[in-house]
């Protein structure tokens, strides 16, 4: 089956209300004795986010949104792939494919598409926009048997440029995203002709550990912060990740504390997750987990292909921004080693973990710094 399919959202009633049922049966823990974050999602963070979810939140203006965009499916190795194609009406327009990760989805990417796809400034460079949604997220399928790591999703985004008649393109990616587009490069997918990376990989060697820069220094420092408090998620789902899902799936408190955790984690904030991003903002990407039932499907990438949070040697052109708040910073020493023509390096003055999301003006300006250089070259 390689036909691609429009693909509409119309979420049923009953589904809707349901949510609101579970929020109302919700069984609250007591509150934690600290006074900050330190132990997870607090109690009046979390309940103030459900109320909010209940009695103000509307879900469908984020379905009509999404179903304007333009939203498709279609079959790739016996599963669906969802996404968003968003063509450009500019005729020297780039073709892009762009990567959520976890805890994000497309919704990571609203507020990029205009500005990318139709840029106020003719002289700005435009693009043609694929944003799929990984397999177990979103409303793409989700796998029956093992084997949809990172290096087949690569390829089956290959595919679907493809099919889509792109015969020569750009990835970018960060998160999952930064894995997946990789990999891309890595097995140099036919069809691509650079890539983008807000969360490059690079690891030390032993020399740079014995006189590191201020930059090593700080990335050395995240590095132990997130292997002693930040890790514990990732060790779950990569593990076990059916036993965590069955009180994501079925839990709206359970699946908000999960995902609101890392946004205030992971974002560049003052101290609150909404210094970052608003409630609404948050509610749209988390109800891409709950509505699809995705707790488990989603972890299982994990489970899959954790392991390719590694360096490797990429010959295709890349590019890297580096944001302050990410949570694995990698030094520009670090990644030069294995991006062997690594066409621009972009410093952001503000941004965490989610760039698009976070900081939509920035990382437009680096994707058409860094892929405008790819093309002229």
């Amino acid at each position: 089956m390689t036909a691609i399919r429009p693909f509409t959202l119309n979420v049923p009633q009953q589904e809707l209300d349901d949510l609101k049922a579970r929020i109302d049966l919700t069984r609250w823990p007591e509150k934690e004795p600290v006074a900050d974050w330190s132990q997870g999602t607090p109690l009046a963070a979390l309940q103030d986010l459900m109320a909010y979810w209940r009695d103000h939140y509307d879900w469908r203006a984020c379905e009509a949104r999404l179903n304007a965009l333009g939203q498709y499916q279609t079959e790739i190795d016996g599963l669906d792939v969802h996404f968003l194609h968003i063509p450009s009406p500019r005729s020297d327009a780039m073709p892009l494919i762009m990567t959520h990760g976890w805890p994000g989805s497309v919704i990571e990417f609203m507020g990029v598409i205009e500005g990318l796809t139709d840029p106020a400034d003719p002289a700005l460079p435009a693009f043609h926009l694929v944003l799929p949604s990984l397999p177990g997220y979103g409303f793409s399928g989700k796998p029956t048997v093992t084997g949809w790591g990172v290096e087949k999703i690569a390829r089956a985004w290959g595919e679907l440029m493809k099919r889509l008649g792109y015969h020569r393109w750009f990835a970018q990616g960060g998160d999952w995203g930064s894995a997946v587009t990789t990999a891309i490069a890595v097995q140099q997918v036919p069809g691509c002709a650079g890539i983008h990376l807000n969360m490059p990989i690079g690891r030390p060697t032993e020399a740079d550990l014995i006189n590191p820069t201020p930059a090593e220094l700080k990335a050395l420092g995240a590095l132990k912060h997130y292997q002693d408090w930040d890790s514990g998620y990732s060790k779950q789902q990569q593990t076990r990740p059916q036993t965590v899902g069955y009180g994501l799936v079925d839990s709206p408190a359970g699946l908000a504390g999960w995902i609101l955790e890392k946004i205030w984690a992971w974002t560049d904030n003052a101290g609150s997750p909404w210094d970052a991003l608003n409630r609404d903002q948050v509610l749209d990407n988390i109800m891409l987990y709950w509505l699809p039932r995705n707790g488990a499907s989603s972890a299982r990438l994990y489970w899959e292909s954790f392991g390719s949070f590694a360096p490797q040697e990429i010959v295709l052109p890349v590019a890297a921004s580096a944001f302050p708040r990410e949570i694995l910073p990698t030094p520009r020493r670090w990644a030069e080693r294995n991006y062997r023509n690594l066409v621009h390096w972009g410093e952001a003055q503000q941004g965490g973990h989610f760039a698009a999301w976070e900081q939509p003006d920035v990382f437009m300006r680096e994707l058409r710094t860094a892929f405008g250089r790819m093309r002229e070259g």
